[in-house]
């Protein structure tokens, strides 16, 4: 990390997390943060879902809720960006404060509740994007939505044309209820929506699941035996948990989704576990706690095909993305691996 960007995060943690947020954004609008470009190699080069990626790292989903910088963020060393997550309508989320920096932990707290502008405005954005990176959309729901599996496909059906995937999103823990969708003849009936909606676009384009970290083992088989059953292109293992085991910061008590260093070992437990259940059938991709290549390194070798990153990078700036895909290709050329799809799962057993 280079001293501005040190500098520049020294100052952002002097002030709210969201308006710092808000401040980064704006920096990437103006062009004051890394731009190396997607990272790549011939061992970095990698497929998920039949998308071709530079390298298997990605932004999750969160950090460009409303699809401001895809230019920007495309050129931040990730491999792909996901933005979003996109409402049909447009809403405020949750009061706030409602993000919490747990210094101490290297994790965060959110409780937002899917503010965003709404899948109109994210959609042209979205038509404006660069046409040679990979970008996808998470899909949500309104929380006054009366029917809120409808949402998903509707926001699919309206930004689909400008995307490389979209992701079902029904591991929030921040609107009430959503996780309910998550059951299994709830998220079939979804997904069965979702999917059809897809193939009725112009380009068929992936869809991805998100699943929580805080499922028992009957329930991570019964989203195995649904994700299957329907047709997702790939599951993306996982979204923030309600857990706040071993927490020290002053904020651990806040509700909401803590992500971060916390969560690397609970999700990379639950990615290895849903790998062995789909046992290759679905590609996954590893979320949660990724701060370093090596820790990328092991989501990949517990069964991801790819994964993302986003809390971290309060801690370690947005050079962090770049760095990690360096710091990956040399531990696969450490292992004798001549490519990431060789590593993805090598060490799968290690988890179980």
């Amino acid at each position: 990390m280079k001293l501005i960007e040190k500098l520049g995060l020294k100052a952002l943690h002097q002030i709210a997390p969201e308006t710092a947020h808000g401040l980064a954004i704006k920096a990437l609008k103006m062009g004051l943060v890394p731009a190396p470009g997607p990272v790549t190699s011939p061992r970095l080069k990698t497929t998920l879902a039949g998308i071709e990626l530079p390298n298997p790292i990605g932004l999750a989903a969160g950090f460009d809720k409303n699809a401001e910088v895809l230019t920007e963020l495309s050129l931040s060393g990730f491999g792909f960006v996901e933005v979003g997550a996109a409402t049909p309508r447009p809403q405020p989320g949750n009061p706030k404060p409602r993000l919490f920096r747990l210094t101490e932990d290297s994790a965060a707290i959110n409780r937002f509740g899917f503010n965003n502008e709404g899948m109109e405005q994210i959609a042209q954005r979205l038509s404006q994007r660069p046409k040679d990176a990979v970008i996808g959309l998470n899909l949500g729901a309104n929380k006054d939505s009366e029917d809120r599996a409808s949402d998903f496909a509707r926001v699919l059906d309206h930004c689909g044309a400008h995307l490389d995937f979209a992701t079902v999103n029904v591991s929030s823990p921040n609107t009430e209820k959503l996780r309910d969708l998550q059951g299994k003849d709830a998220l079939s009936a979804l997904l069965t929506g979702v999917i059809a909606t897809r193939n009725d676009l112009e380009r068929k384009i992936p869809v991805f699941l998100k699943i929580a970290p805080d499922l028992n083992a009957d329930e991570l088989r019964d989203i195995a035996e649904v994700a299957v059953e329907t047709g997702i292109d790939a599951v993306i293992a996982t979204n923030t948990t309600l857990s706040r085991d071993g927490l020290h910061s002053a904020h651990k008590g806040e509700a909401g989704g803590l992500s971060g260093a916390p969560l690397f070992e609970k999700s990379t437990r639950v990615l290895a576990q849903l790998s062995q259940l789909l046992d290759g059938q679905i590609p996954l991709v590893g979320v949660g706690g990724i701060s370093t290549a090596e820790q990328a390194y092991a989501k990949i070798c517990a069964g991801a095909s790819a994964v993302q990153l986003y809390t971290a990078m309060i801690y370690h700036g947005m050079s962090l993305a770049g760095n990690i895909a360096h710091g990956l290709d040399d531990l696969l050329a450490r292992d004798g691996f001549d490519t990431v799809a060789q590593a993805v799962g090598s060490q799968r057993s290690d988890w179980l």
